[in-house]
């Protein structure tokens, strides 16, 4: 089941969105994709990482990865790091290590959303479980988050 304060934010909020399952744990945002049957690009894979020392989320399609150095220069940080997994798991209790909504306002974290995400008209992510996902439309992500939207993603060659 999707984490309940993610679910309980979108009913109140009366956004359209579908619950996908796919019901082998996965744990890569590739294999999520491809178990899920939606494309790299819709899926928005949530990376936790640390600016300056406090949590922040960046967001970007599965098929790419975070410009570390670039998001850190584009936030203005001083210094920039992934984030641990037991630095996870106190902020979301109610979800799955490596499974968190981008959802950041949900849990007081800032949102940083990629460039190239923002082109796709409907988005897929983590539901807060490794076997479900919450499809909406990218302008209700954008409008209900409200994510500073930056060009730090990139394509692996």
């Amino acid at each position: 089941m999707p984490a309940s304060k993610l679910t309980e934010f979108l009913d109140n909020q009366h956004v359209n969105y579908r619950v996908v399952e796919h019901h082998t744990p996965v744990y890569t945002a590739q294999e999520i994709a491809a178990a899920a049957h939606i494309s790299g690009k819709q899926l928005a894979k949530t990376v936790m990482v640390k600016l300056d020392g406090k949590l922040a989320m960046a967001v970007l399609p599965a098929s790419q990865r975070v410009h570390l150095n670039r998001l850190r220069e584009l936030t203005g940080a001083q210094t920039i790091e992934l984030a641990r997994e037991s630095e996870m798991k106190a902020r979301f209790p109610d979800c799955q290590v490596g499974a968190m909504p981008p959802f950041g306002n949900l849990y007081g974290i800032p949102v940083y959303a990629a460039q190239t995400l923002s082109d796709e008209i409907e988005i897929a992510f983590c539901a807060g479980t490794h076997t479900e996902l919450v499809q909406i439309a990218f302008e209700d992500f954008a409008r209900l988050v409200k994510p500073t939207i930056l060009d730090f993603a990139y394509t692996p060659a």
